[in-house]
């Protein structure tokens, strides 16, 4: 079969898009609207000849004479003729000879996962794990076919009626082509290619789970599971493993974090995943039905999940081929051709205590997910007879506690007009609370270690005061390496808002004016805060306000004594009503205008 378009070729613009009405017909195919396009082709809404609606996808005008296109569009045709799922959209026709190459496939009247997330919000628990089973359907029908997708992602997943239907198929490979192509990777998108694809790792259905589980989290929160911004940073991150789920429920968040993991063999397979969401969605923690590796090292190591309710796992195996519905309990199984690790699961995650201010992922406080690196797994209930105290290892406390970012910057605004008013006193201050936070955020971050490493015991209270003079002294040492840049930036924001206001009302350079200092000072604090050494700073400081403002009545209080001294003494210090006092000195350590060089 021929491609016959009706008039002539259409011209392409500036970027080779061809517009809705370039067509009148594909092939035997009346062309009604456009539904999309990418880069290499365009997507039309048609009627075959019996009026059915079917989905065309044309190659670009420029690209259609390139044998890579066409190549890539073939591999195409030869992947969804071999599938057969209802979670894939079947190809029905094709011509891939013709000057403008075209393939027809089942018409999906439903917008893509990215629009109606965009549109209607992120998904909940149950609609999140009917996506879930779904796309794990389609997966597995590509998969029993030899065919890996490598670009699953929200704009390549339709939703019709709440179910999913996969999409796009031009850069699939089948299991056999186990290294990726540098223009694989140019036609892939930053932030669902897996860490293996980025790195010319082996391509592995491995793969596309990593593009399930990345998937999911934007369905979850309706952002990137690794940010914005430059292809280069993204990738970064994706091969760190330095996912944001922070806006993902802190319950939900260790199980995709862990099916985010960049070693392949360490993330959990789609079953465990599966019965994992089926739990969450009824509303009991991940962690009390994922599996648990034994130490030892064997081939043929076994798995053992814990009993599950009836309900519960028939509710997984509707998505998850190959589960049995009314498992038994502690039931056994031979480890999968590529297993999730072998011998002592570790987080692969490189800091011990996690930053909560940039993008906290909640620890579980069950024993399992979350535990620090070199770390032994606590075996589960039922899978032999570990002590009460082996369970209770919980997470960070700070992790999901709220921020209290109002009062911080009140405490901020507070501070600022204290080193205006009074700078000696205003600095000692800053100092010392600098010190006092980074001594808190150590001594408790050395407590969930140790939680970790060896649970919850009685001795933590005692440990953390015999140790306290210890981290005493490191949080002076830290303090005063971190103050030297914030001093230097507070030190040239001084001479430059003097500078500035010398130039605005011609009363020479004054050092000592309330407003030089009080730019100076913001910026010195603003460094402190953001700057080298600032996590350990700002996880103290959020500690200590959470502990001074628990109730919400006593915030309010410390809130608004704070902004009312902010404001009053800016404002006395603006109308003159209050001089800059260089208490206990007598006089300003800075130069006046006679003083400095020059006059």
């Amino acid at each position: 079969m021929t491609t016959e378009l009706i008039g002539d070729d259409p011209a392409p613009d500036e970027r080779g898009h061809v517009s809705v009405a370039d067509f009148d017909t594909i092939g035997p195919y009346r062309v009604l609207q456009q539904l999309g396009q990418g880069g290499m082709g365009i997507v039309h809404l048609a009627l075959d000849a019996r009026g059915r609606a079917v989905a065309v996808k044309v190659l670009r005008t420029h690209v259609a004479h390139d044998d890579d296109a066409r190549a890539r569009l073939a591999r195409e045709v030869d992947t969804l003729a071999r599938v057969r799922s209802q979670r894939i959209a079947p190809v029905f026709d094709a011509d891939l000879e013709a000057d403008q190459p075209y393939i027809v496939t089942r018409y999906v009247p439903g917008p893509s996962l990215e629009q109606h997330v965009r549109e209607e919000g992120p998904l909940d628990a149950e609609s999140l794990l009917r996506l879930a089973r779904g796309l794990a359907e389609a997966l597995r029908a590509i998969h029993e076919v030899g065919v890996i997708h490598r670009d699953l992602k929200p704009g390549n997943v339709l939703m019709l009626d709440g179910d999913p239907v996969v999409i796009d198929f031009g850069i699939a490979h089948v299991a056999d082509t186990s290294r990726m192509t540098m223009t694989g990777l140019v036609m892939g998108t930053p932030g669902y290619l897996s860490p293996e694809l980025v790195e010319g790792g082996d391509v592995t259905p491995a793969t596309d789970w990593w593009g399930w589980a990345a998937t999911l989290v934007f369905a979850a929160t309706g952002r990137s599971p690794f940010g914005r911004g430059g292809m280069e940073a993204v990738l970064a991150r994706v091969c760190r493993g330095d996912a944001d789920l922070h806006e993902v429920d802190p319950e939900l968040a260790p199980l995709l974090y862990a099916a985010l993991t960049p070693d392949p063999q360490l993330r959990p397979d789609a079953d465990e995943v599966l019965i994992a969401l089926e739990a969450w969605a009824r509303g009991r923690p991940v962690t009390d039905v994922l599996p648990q590796r034994t130490r030892a090292l064997q081939a043929d190591a076994t798995r053992t999940l814990p009993p599950v309710a009836a309900a519960g796992a028939a509710g997984a195996a509707a998505g998850a081929a190959g589960a049995a519905a009314g498992r038994a309990p502690a039931p056994q199984r031979a480890e999968p051709p590529a297993p999730w690790g072998s011998g002592d699961w570790t987080d692969p995650r490189p800091a011990p205590a996690p930053d909560p201010t940039p993008a906290p992922v909640a620890q579980p406080d069950r024993g399992g997910w979350g535990m620090l690196p070199g770390q032994e797994r606590a075996p589960w209930p039922g899978a032999g007879a570990p002590a009460a105290g082996a369970l209770d290892r919980p997470g960070d406390p700070r992790i999901g506690k709220p921020r209290r970012s109002d009062v911080l910057a009140a405490l901020l605004a507070a501070a600022v007009a204290m080193a205006t008013a009074v700078p000696f006193v205003g600095l000692a201050l800053a100092v010392l609370w600098s010190w006092l936070a980074r001594t808190v955020d150590r001594s408790m971050t050395a407590t969930v270690r140790r939680r970790h490493q060896a649970g919850r015991r009685r001795s933590d209270g005692v440990v953390a005061a015999m140790a306290s003079p210890w981290h005493l002294v490191t949080a002076a040492l830290a303090t005063v390496v971190t103050s030297l840049l914030p001093v230097a930036v507070g030190a040239a924001g001084l001479l430059a808002a003097a500078l500035a206001q010398s130039a605005v009302d011609g009363l020479g350079v004054r050092l000592s004016a309330p407003v030089p200092l009080a730019v100076g000072s913001l910026l010195a604090l603003l460094v402190a805060w953001w700057g080298p050494g600032g996590p350990s700073l700002r996880r103290g400081s959020r500690s200590l306000v959470r502990g001074v403002t628990g109730p919400s009545a006593l915030r309010v209080l410390v809130l608004g004594v704070l902004v009312v001294f902010a404001v009053g003494v800016l404002g006395a210090l603006a109308a003159g009503a209050l001089d800059v006092s260089w208490w206990p000195d007598v006089s300003s350590p800075l130069p006046g205008p006679e003083q400095l060089p020059g006059r």
